[in-house]
């Protein structure tokens, strides 16, 4: 039996991030944990590209732009959405999460999710820390995925 399981490693991976300026006192709190983890796991400055967009609802379709690229092993989406007393929320936060999980399936580039959906700022402000848990998933999704296809450039030699 083989089990393939991947491992936060950003040596030599490219990481693109896409980052909601929407709730940006909460979104660039999370991109500054998300760029410091992603240091951390040995991903060079020179291979991360960070693209701005207004909110959450425009994450999906830069996330499937940047995937389209071929340039980086993995995308990390960040955003803010606040429940207020409208269902615009549900609307915002379900097509976010819906989009950035089409952009992961249909380009096959891990796109984690580090979408806040919260009901206040102070939950909001709590959280912060998802940024760098997002690049933890995302990179350890682009290791397995090269493992996976080592392992099966591998098997036909």
């Amino acid at each position: 039996m083989k089990v393939l399981e991947g491992t936060p490693n950003g040596s030599r991976r490219g990481v693109a991030f896409v980052v909601a300026r929407f709730n940006g006192e909460i979104t660039s709190r999370m991109l500054e944990a998300a760029l410091q983890e992603a240091e951390t796991a040995g991903v060079a400055e020179d291979a991360i590209t960070v693209m701005p967009v207004p909110g959450a609802f425009e994450l999906p379709l830069a996330a499937m732009a940047l995937a389209k690229t071929r340039r980086y092993a993995c995308v990390v989406a960040l955003g803010c959405v606040i429940r207020g007393e409208t269902p615009h929320f549900d609307y915002v936060a379900g097509e976010a999460a819906s989009g950035l999980q089409l952009a992961a399936l249909e380009t096959g580039v891990p796109v984690s999710f580090g979408v806040l959906t919260v009901e206040s700022t102070e939950q909001a402000e709590a959280r912060v820390d998802k940024g760098a848990e997002a690049v933890r998933t995302a990179l350890e999704m682009a290791d397995l995925f090269a493992q996976l296809r080592a392992s099966a450039q591998a098997a036909q030699q």
